[in-house]
């Protein structure tokens, strides 16, 4: 019989990141970053994402130029940056042990090549962190988020250069030597193996910069790159504080085979060695053999320092991270029914419900997830993002969300079966705890929050702060540390 409780010391609470919630772009010394230059897109085909995370050095070029966030909606967030207390208040209400958020590399580093820190990015995160730490919340950090500074992403085409890696073990290393009295949980790169589905987003590279032919090469150069950075941070961080835990952070794309057909599960099993890839990494510290194959069969080749396998094999991390929203199916079918996940396109699964944005709700595929990871890797787990969008309704003043409750209850139990069954989940923080600019579109009308945000995707509204009926159901799971989910 499943334990109707999680362990005791249970990390429970919500995870947020600074481009979809701050605002401020422009205050204070804030550099400009590649999601300031993200633009709302209304009516998108959620099965095309090539088209709609696509960018131009001329859009770029606009972008700059508009000194408004009018087409903009992450330059404008949620006003975290001025309502960070009365955010992290109702946090700490829920009941939060810890929240997940990032700190904007061009907050601390405009352009990203500055020699020294800017001062009021630094004071701001450590005044945010100091309110933490009074409310009893513990912050889990994510270094990169999806903020790279966008002057580098023209100067070099982001992390496809080298030196790259010299600008954010230096950004990194202030962090941990400004903030070693308020964190000790860090994250290196946010769903790093996301730099194949949106490669300016993740990694600041536009294709139009790359030679011609050579556009997915300089991708895994890339990847390279933020990988041998994610080994450096990691050895700076437990030098500069031996109490720090580092933890890689990767997209869980659990796909299954459509049908027992050989070729279906052929297909399925490269998916999920493809997907484990950026973990192995991380936490095992090497390219896997069949990659490499891979890659060699393709013709890539990576550039490597001869130091670089040594490094990645020494750094390993301490945890291992991850986002789950859906799962996906496979089949060599060429003609079998696609449907949208979490910035990626599989095979439609006849098994499972959808959102309204079309991802397929799994909360077994959860506990999967969590098994084969934890037999895979052997290092604790922590899952940083989960949660549905949803339209919610606001009616006379309170918003009913039975959905979302039902969706988490699910998700939490599955939870509950992995660990009684030995998987070591520490924590568990849910995307996202108050409603945000989404990631991909820029919508606010895509809400996730058990606390809703008075704002349109247009930017109108009182940007007022409403508990949503989850909120209350939240706090009690959190306050019962996962009994109440029994009744």
């Amino acid at each position: 019989m499943t334990n109707s409780v999680f362990p005791e010391n249970f990390l429970w609470g919500g995870a947020i990141a600074a481009n979809q919630v701050e605002g401020g772009w422009n205050l204070d010394g804030k550099g400009l970053s590649v999601a300031d230059i993200a633009t709302f897109k209304p009516n998108v085909d959620v099965k095309n994402f090539a088209a709609h995370m696509d960018v131009s050095v001329a859009a770029v070029q606009e972008a700059i130029a508009d000194e408004t966030d009018t087409i903009y909606p992450k330059r404008r967030g949620i006003d975290f940056y001025h309502r960070y207390k009365e955010d992290l208040a109702l946090f700490a209400e829920m009941g939060f042990k810890v929240l997940r958020l990032s700190i904007a590399w061009t907050r601390l580093f405009p352009t990203g090549e500055e020699s020294e820190p800017n001062e009021a990015g630094v004071a701001f995160y450590r005044d945010v962190f100091k309110e933490m730490k009074r409310l009893g919340i513990q912050p889990i950090v994510t270094l990169s988020h999806y903020e790279m500074p966008l002057a580098l992403s023209l100067k070099h085409n982001g992390w496809v250069d080298r030196s790259v890696i010299d600008d954010f073990v230096r950004f990194a290393t202030i962090c941990f030597e400004e903030y070693k009295e308020y964190v000790t949980y860090w994250l290196t790169f946010n769903e790093i193996d996301s730099i194949h589905r949106h490669p300016f987003t993740t990694a600041g590279i536009i294709p139009e910069q790359s030679a011609s032919g050579e556009a997915e090469q300089d991708i895994y150069q890339a990847l390279h790159h933020q990988f041998v950075a994610s080994a450096l941070v990691t050895k700076a961080a437990h030098e500069i504080n031996p109490d720090n835990q580092v933890g890689c952070m990767m997209t869980k794309l659990m796909t299954y085979p459509l049908t027992c057909d050989p070729l279906d599960v052929e297909l399925t099993l490269k998916k999920n060695l493809e997907n484990d890839f950026y973990a192995d990494v991380q936490v095992k510290g090497a390219y896997p053999r069949l990659i490499e194959r891979d890659l060699e069969k393709r013709g890539i080749h990576i550039e490597m320092a001869n130091e670089d396998r040594a490094i990645l094999k020494k750094h390993t991390v301490d945890f291992l991270s991850f986002s789950y929203y859906m799962s996906m199916a496979e089949s060599g079918d060429p003609n079998a029914e696609r449907t949208p996940g979490n910035t990626v396109l599989g095979v439609k699964n006849p098994n499972l419900p959808s959102t309204e944005w079309g991802w397929q709700i799994d909360p077994k595929g959860l506990k999967i997830s969590l098994i084969e990871l934890y037999d895979r890797y052997q290092v604790p787990l922590m899952i940083v993002e989960n949660g549905m969008g949803a339209v919610d309704v606001l009616e006379n003043g309170h918003i009913h969300d039975p959905y979302r409750m039902d969706y988490f209850k699910a998700h939490f139990q599955q939870m509950q079966e992995a660990i009684d069954e030995g998987v070591d989940l520490i924590g568990y923080t849910s995307w996202a705890p108050i409603d945000l600019v989404s990631a991909g579109t820029s919508q606010v009308s895509k809400r996730y929050g058990f606390i809703y945000v008075d704002a349109d995707d247009e930017g109108n509204g009182t940007y007022d702060r409403i508990k949503k009926d989850s909120f209350e159901w939240y706090k009690e799971v959190i306050a019962t540390n996962g009994a109440s989910l029994a009744e």
